[in-house]
């Protein structure tokens, strides 16, 4: 059985401790309303995965420094502006089950708070001259927004195949989680190949997440996401896919003609999980998921065995068990 967040986070207890207060003071600033968005925003924040794996990462690679809170700085004030901006894009009013920034003040204000998160990150960087934790968490929103972008254009035409999907999540969700274990090992000067490691460990961890993720979509889990809202918002996740790949083309045509034009209803929709369970797409997703798992516990076992790398192992674990 996988620990609990709180016995993972055993070995860095203090420094996430002592992080909250410094993140904190990264997003200060001299506009009271700003303060009152900022303070909102740091509230409802989650389980805090992100500064987990740039703390242990580090832990595992060398000796936490002041770089390393400054580069979990960095990775959470990029995030949350991509959050802010996306909540905008979806026209969503809620996150996590709170309001949304953009639901509350509207998008005017919420475009803006998610520019200066931006900016304070830079910033952080650039006074203290992180300039390769820059670079790695910089390259990492690049790919985010061309990630986004791809799953809009590809919503649009429907003609997902595997490996697209896989650029589309390595893209929008792996290529953040990679960028906190770079982070994490730059921070305490790591040699370069050791940082390509640890990217290509965060890496196999993010697209497992984002499988798991998917698979909520179709009841795999007592709680998380409401069913089918993949389908609803047009979304072809790995399940559907591989579902379609076995199905004959006039099967395949009408599956592909709900989702297009039916998705709103939820009997309609009811019938795509049906025929995604039937069809093996939920087997074949978790095979998936496993196999990035074995990967990345593979790319851990380059480093000496310690606290650090034991937690690195569970919070891998956790991320595939959660069920939310």
């Amino acid at each position: 059985m996988t620990r609990s967040i709180q016995d993972i986070q055993a070995p860095i207890r203090e420094e996430m401790k002592a992080f909250e207060p410094k993140f904190r003071a990264s997003m200060k600033s001299n506009v009271r309303l700003l303060d009152q968005i900022m303070n909102y925003i740091i509230r409802r924040k989650g389980k805090q995965l992100r500064p987990m794996f740039v703390f242990l990462s580090a832990g595992v690679c060398g000796t936490i420094s002041e770089a390393t809170h400054r580069g979990g700085a960095l990775i959470e004030l990029l995030h949350t502006a991509t959050l802010v901006h996306d909540d905008i894009v979806d026209d969503s009013n809620y996150r996590r089950g709170f309001f949304s920034v953009n639901a509350l003040w509207k998008n005017k204000i919420a475009v803006l708070v998610g520019d200066y998160l931006l900016s304070r990150g830079l910033l952080l960087s650039v006074e203290n001259q992180d300039f390769d934790l820059l670079k790695i968490v910089s390259t990492a929103v690049r790919e985010l927004s061309e990630g986004e972008l791809l799953q809009i254009e590809k919503a649009r035409r429907l003609d997902v195949d595997e490996a697209v999907y896989y650029e589309i999540i390595r893209q929008k969700t792996a290529s953040l989680i990679a960028s906190c274990c770079a982070v994490g090992a730059s921070s305490v000067g790591a040699a370069p190949e050791v940082v390509a490691r640890m990217h290509s460990f965060g890496e196999k961890v993010g697209m497992a997440f984002q499988i798991k993720d998917d698979l909520f979509d179709y009841g795999d889990a007592e709680v998380g996401k409401p069913l089918g809202i993949d389908i609803k918002e047009k979304k072809m996740t790995l399940p559907l896919i591989y579902a379609l790949n076995q199905s004959s083309w006039l099967e395949k045509r009408r599956i592909i003609n709900i989702v297009r034009n039916e998705s709103h209803k939820p009997r309609k929709v009811s019938e795509v999980i049906a025929y995604v369970k039937e069809s093996g797409g939920i087997a074949y997703a978790q095979a998936a998921m496993q196999r990035y798992v074995e990967d990345a516990r593979q790319l851990l076992t380059a480093f000496p065995q310690s606290a650090y790398r034991d937690s690195l192992e569970d919070l891998v674990q956790f991320t595939i068990e959660r069920t939310k």
